[in-house]
């Protein structure tokens, strides 16, 4: 498939999919050059469509986020996840299909499945730096880009900065000439507001064990600034009572470690000074229930 070629200015969008845990949201923030979407090794991180936006001195990119396809389960969180991914997809100029070096799966085969024939596909295989014989990646590659007709096939690791350019040079001819969508200092379309939530998220995500994230989200009840300084007043809900005991943890020490990290990372991400607040509620089967789910959120 040949990629149109023009020296005129580029903007398009480019849709990030993929099982959960293979680096969507680490190579958006590296080709973003900012953190706007949260990372954890555990599944489930993204939650939300995350639109990351680079703009070059020749095009602009659109990178969007979505959350990893889910399979395992089928409460009401995780089927309005999967709708999130598969109205994504009919929406934007290229689709980047993410996969790990050397692992194909079957839940890699199931969202392959759910793109549209019409769509030009990016096939991506990441982690090529945990690749021990790299004798292995060619036949890999091989085997992997016989299933479908992709517009172009790039190893890399998100990790390194030279193969991130690389990506973003192999995507440029494959945007529509146009101008840019948004000012050359925005890096994404979501508020301060719905990046403190995803902060803390990432917070309980990365201090608590592997049970409670997939039955916890993040409310915002109150958000003020006061000339530099950003007030920020924080509810994470939980889905029983012994699961607000183990994020609290002993005499406390969890949900301040939660806190302070987060309260460090807003302030880096903000440029500026921000008090923190963070209380623990129980809902039962919140994550089962689609009205609710609407309320905190998720659509």
């Amino acid at each position: 498939m040949n990629a149109p070629t023009s020296n005129g200015f580029r903007c398009g969008t480019i849709a990030i999919v993929g099982r959960p845990n293979v680096g969507k949201s680490t190579l958006m923030n590296a080709m973003v050059g900012q953190k706007v979407s949260i990372t954890s090794r555990k599944a489930q991180t993204t939650r939300h469509r995350i639109t990351g936006i680079q703009t070059l001195d020749d095009a602009q990119y659109i990178f969007i986020d979505t959350p990893g396809f889910q399979t395992r389960h089928s409460n009401a969180l995780n089927r309005t996840l999967n709708r999130t991914v598969t109205s994504t997809l009919g929406t934007v100029d290229v689709v980047l299909l993410l996969v790990e070096a050397g692992r194909f799966q079957p839940e890699d085969r199931q969202v392959l499945d759910l793109i549209p024939p019409s769509a030009k596909i990016v096939l991506v295989t990441n982690k090529i730096d945990r690749i021990k014989d790299k004798a292995t990646l060619l036949p890999f590659l091989g085997e992997v880009g016989a299933l479908r007709d992709f517009a172009e096939i790039v190893p890399l690791s998100a990790n390194d900065p030279a193969d991130v350019r690389r990506l973003l040079d192999t995507l440029k001819p494959y945007l529509p000439e146009g101008e840019p969508a948004y000012g050359e200092d925005e890096i994404t379309d979501r508020s301060e507001r719905f990046l403190a939530a995803e902060i803390v998220r990432e917070k309980v995500f990365r201090w608590t064990g592997d049970e409670i994230p997939y039955t916890s989200t993040v409310l915002i009840d109150k958000f003020e600034q006061e000339g530099q300084l950003r007030r920020i007043f924080v509810t994470i809900l939980v889905a029983r009572d012994g699961h607000k005991a183990m994020v609290i943890g002993q005499k406390g020490a969890k949900l301040k470690q939660i806190s302070t990290d987060a309260r460090v990372d807003m302030e880096k991400l903000f440029e500026g000074p921000v008090y923190l607040e963070v209380w623990i509620k129980v809902k039962n089967n919140w994550a089962d229930n689609e009205a609710g789910l609407r309320a905190y959120g998720y659509d």
